[in-house]
């Protein structure tokens, strides 16, 4: 017996095998042809909307397995909803403002500094397109439906217009105001950083102690008295505006061969051994928050900075007095806020240190 004949298989004109190298770029020009996106449309025209906003890549590039996904995951959404009868418009987006274009051309051999920045920016510009372009016909190759036609690019004048519009009325309902506050920077490109673009490493850098000699200690500490802080970044000391202490937290008052120092109660001992410095006595222990205001001289510029108080002070390493430059950091910028101590920047552009670093320190390259 012959058990296939046993077989009740439907008869299709299915093929035994897929062929989806051959079938595909066709199935898409059927779709072309037939415009499917707005056939899709007009069969649930008037009835409930659903808007999915894009939130646009950047156009550095092909798309990678990241934006690939992306967008193939808003489509199956949106089909989704169009099959369950919403009318779903879709307009696909770019982002063509920011770094990863000039980073991505300048790794083409564009040199920025080689020319007018009116020139690269137009170079930035027709790559801009180009993989707009690309990403495009990639994002059909695999199967997605947008309205194409009319993408929103950010770098359209229109698009542009409309940014500016939205800033006006942020703007006269009082939302905008102007200020200063510590960002991330690029020296190489000389242009600011997004969160999103920094890529941390790890490396092994100088970090070190400092003691600020008291200025006005306000009947509780001294001239001989000095405040130990410890820094990872000892290259914004110039910047430095005040030592931030908890207020909570129980300081010491230290007999040494080097002098009076203040420093957490807690970390005498291993803090001493750290020095190479003997223990002659602590003196007195005092709350955070009873030596606020008190000042000290700044060990580079001429001029003296106040203690104040912050919650973001931890017990766990270093001296529990912090180095705090507004300039260099948003914790340290936000307690000095609380105290009306405005930032300042010890660094140029190009990672030079300039002017407000001091006469000593002014030309540095970080």
């Amino acid at each position: 017996m012959d058990y296939k004949d046993t077989l009740q298989m439907p008869k299709t004109d299915f093929e035994m095998r897929g062929n989806l190298a051959k079938k595909e770029p066709g199935i898409l020009e059927t779709w072309e042809k037939n415009d499917h996106y707005h056939a899709i449309l007009s069969r649930h025209e008037g009835q409930p909307s659903y808007i999915l906003h894009d939130g646009p890549p950047y156009a550095n590039g092909n798309l990678h397995a990241g934006t690939a996904m992306n967008r193939s995951i808003k489509d199956f959404i949106i089909r989704t909803h169009a099959m369950s009868g919403y009318y779903t418009p879709f307009f696909p987006g770019w982002d063509t403002h920011g770094l990863p274009i000039e980073n991505a051309i300048q790794k083409l051999g564009v040199d920025r500094k080689a020319m007018p920045a009116s020139e690269f920016r137009k170079k930035c510009e027709e790559y801009a397109h180009e993989q707009i372009a690309q990403q495009m016909a990639t994002e059909k190759r695999l199967g997605q439906i947008a309205d194409y036609e009319h993408p929103y690019i950010t770098l359209k004048k229109e698009f542009e217009a409309r940014q500016i519009k939205c800033f006006e009325k942020m703007a006269l309902d009082g939302l905008i105001f102007q200020g200063l506050k510590p960002i991330y920077w690029s020296p190489y490109n000389e242009t600011a950083v997004a969160d999103s673009e920094i890529v941390y490493k790890d490396v092994k850098d100088a970090t070190i102690y400092l003691a600020f000699p008291v200025a006005d200690g306000k009947g509780i500490l001294d001239e001989n008295d000095s405040i130990v802080i410890w820094t990872t970044t000892p290259w914004t000391i110039p910047g430095n505006q005040a030592v931030s202490l908890h207020p909570d937290l129980e300081y010491a008052e230290v007999q040494t061969e080097k002098g009076k120092l203040v420093f957490l109660a807690s970390m005498v001992d291993r803090l001493l051994a750290k020095f190479e410095l003997e223990n002659q006595g602590v003196l007195r222990t005092f709350r955070g928050k009873e030596l606020e205001n008190i000042t000290y001289h700044h060990v580079v510029l001429d001029k003296e900075c106040p203690i104040i108080l912050g919650t973001h002070v931890t017990d766990e390493d270093g001296t529990g007095c912090v180095h705090t430059a507004a300039g260099h950091g948003l914790d340290d910028y936000y307690v000095c806020q609380t105290y009306g101590i405005d930032p300042i920047c010890t660094v140029d552009e190009k990672g030079l240190m300039n002017e407000e670093a001091g006469k000593e320190c002014e030309g540095m390259l970080l």
